[in-house]
């Protein structure tokens, strides 16, 4: 898991991607990590977190201020081809799904 991170207060979006990868993932962690890279300079991000389990599968969530922020990710060049290339060769299969946090609350022993 990615470190974790302090949430921020609401109203604020939640993209959700679960991946499933292919057998070629050539390329792969370069372009990821560029991504997460040219994300978090993007106006409106506020954080991400993931988890990967051992048959590789993903699940990130990547927090926003706003729609717009989202949509205006979605069509950065960059990301845009990483997405192509995600459909191409790299995911067996993936999901998105964006979500309003309305309210938010959690409990730790840390």
């Amino acid at each position: 898991m990615t470190t974790s991170f302090p949430r921020p207060e609401p109203p604020y979006y939640a993209v959700i991607i679960t991946t499933r990868p292919t057998a070629d993932l050539e390329g792969y962690a370069e372009m990821s990590e560029r991504m997460a890279e040219l994300g978090q300079a993007q106006p409106g991000y506020l954080g991400r977190e993931s988890l990967t389990d051992e048959d590789g599968r993903d699940l990130t969530v990547i927090y926003y201020a706003d729609e717009a922020a989202i949509v205006a990710w979605k069509a950065h060049p960059e990301h845009l081809r990483a997405q192509h290339l995600g459909r191409e060769r790299w995911y067996a299969s993936y999901s998105v799904e964006v979500a309003r946090v309305e309210r938010a609350y959690a409990f730790g022993l840390d």
